[in-house]
């Protein structure tokens, strides 16, 4: 005779049926640098794009699926709701705010991701705004581009271009090479600071290598090629 299968009880004597259970979503805060500002990429909600809404915009997010992981469904929300792929975000944190979303209990694991702009294909239902510029957004949204970005500013604080967003090398440079330069200003850009080119330079050279290449750009002198250590 097959034996019944019972419902786990805890020290309380209560099974997992006895819990309450929130609603888990997904939302992720792509970063990018574009006019030498940092920015974040939002969509137009679906209500609001089929005009049964007011203008409204938010994170690329979705709602975690039966059977579904975590990383499975952060990709999904960027392709389906922003037309991005190839990305691997990495979690940040849980927004479990009971009162961040009016449709019920949902608990936000937010995600991060840093990217190049020109791998962003920006439409009509997306847009990609400085993050000191987002204005309100539905649920907790800002509070996840606040914490995306200073997570992100905080990496790049201590170590060079970590979210790799310097753009490609020129033809016949080494793959990934670029001059202190081109990194001071995208250091610059990512965190609203400016540097003294001196100092930046022996900050970072401890976490460089020199590709041995020199570029020579239209005027000035030859700049040396380094490559991240």
């Amino acid at each position: 005779m097959a034996r019944s299968k019972q419902s786990h009880r805890d020290s309380a004597g209560k099974t997992f049926e006895d819990y309450p259970r929130p609603s888990v979503a997904v939302d992720t805060a792509v970063l990018t640098v574009v006019d030498d500002r940092l920015c974040v990429l939002l969509t137009l909600t679906n209500d609001a794009a089929r005009g049964k809404a007011a203008e409204q915009w938010r994170l690329p997010g979705t709602f975690l699926h039966d059977g579904e992981v975590l990383a499975d469904a952060v990709r999904r929300s960027l392709r389906e709701k922003a037309g991005v792929e190839g990305l691997t975000p990495s979690q940040l944190h849980v927004f479990d705010d009971r009162t961040r979303d009016d449709r019920g209990w949902v608990l936000s694991v937010a995600h991060l991701a840093a990217v190049r702009s020109d791998r962003i294909p920006l439409t009509d239902r997306t847009r990609l705004v400085p993050v000191e510029e987002v204005g309100d957004l539905q649920y907790d949204h800002k509070a996840i581009v606040n914490f995306a970005a200073t997570d992100l500013r905080d990496a790049y604080r201590r170590l060079p271009d970590p979210g790799h967003l310097i753009a490609d090398a020129w033809d016949g440079e080494p793959p990934g090479a670029f001059t202190i330069r081109e990194l001071r200003r995208l250091h610059e850009a990512v965190l609203g600071e400016t540097y003294n080119s001196d100092t930046f330079r022996r900050s970072m050279l401890p976490s460089l290598a020199p590709t041995g290449q020199w570029r020579k750009g239209a005027r000035g002198k030859p700049a040396e090629l380094y490559v991240r250590a």
